[in-house]
Formats: C-alpha cells, structure tokens, sequence
C-alpha cells in the first residue's frame, strides 16, 4: 500500500487548537480536515484515484469548505476568537 506519512495522520497538528491569529486557525483547519481524510483513508493510490469524482464537482468543494467551517469555529472558539 502506498501509505501517507504519519505526519499526515495527526488529528490535531501541534497537539492544541490555540493559534496567535486567525490567520494561523484557518490553516490549521484546512491541515486538520485533511489530516481527517487522510485517517479516514491512509493508501495514497485510493485518495487519487478517487479524487478526479469530487475534486472538480461543486458539491464536492462546498463539503470540504463545510467541513474546514467547521474545524475553524471550533479553534475560534478555544482561542475565545482571537479576543
């Protein structure tokens, strides 16, 4: 199987939610949204083959921005919004 590295599998990059900005909460977002992908599904040839189904298509880019919503309200709301 052509694995994804075992960085890619950390659910939470840095082990905490706390960020100095939003600009850095945002990023570690999208990192923990595909670090969740890459958990759900570690074999590299998998992820690509299937990529061309959703990569391209509207409701496959509104769900990953859904889920990357998500994961970034949640580390606003430990970081009590950068307040």
């Amino acid at each position: 199987m052509n694995r994804v590295p075992d960085e890619a599998l950390i659910l939470v990059p840095g082990g905490t939610l706390i960020t100095a900005t939003p600009e850095e909460g945002r990023a570690l977002a999208i990192a923990m949204a595909r670090n969740t992908v890459h958990t759900i599904q570690p074999d590299l040839d998998v992820l690509k083959a299937g990529r061309p189904g959703y990569a391209g298509g509207p409701d496959g880019l509104i769900a990953a921005t859904q889920v990357v919503a998500l994961e970034f309200a949640t580390i606003a709301a430990a970081n009590d919004y950068w307040r």
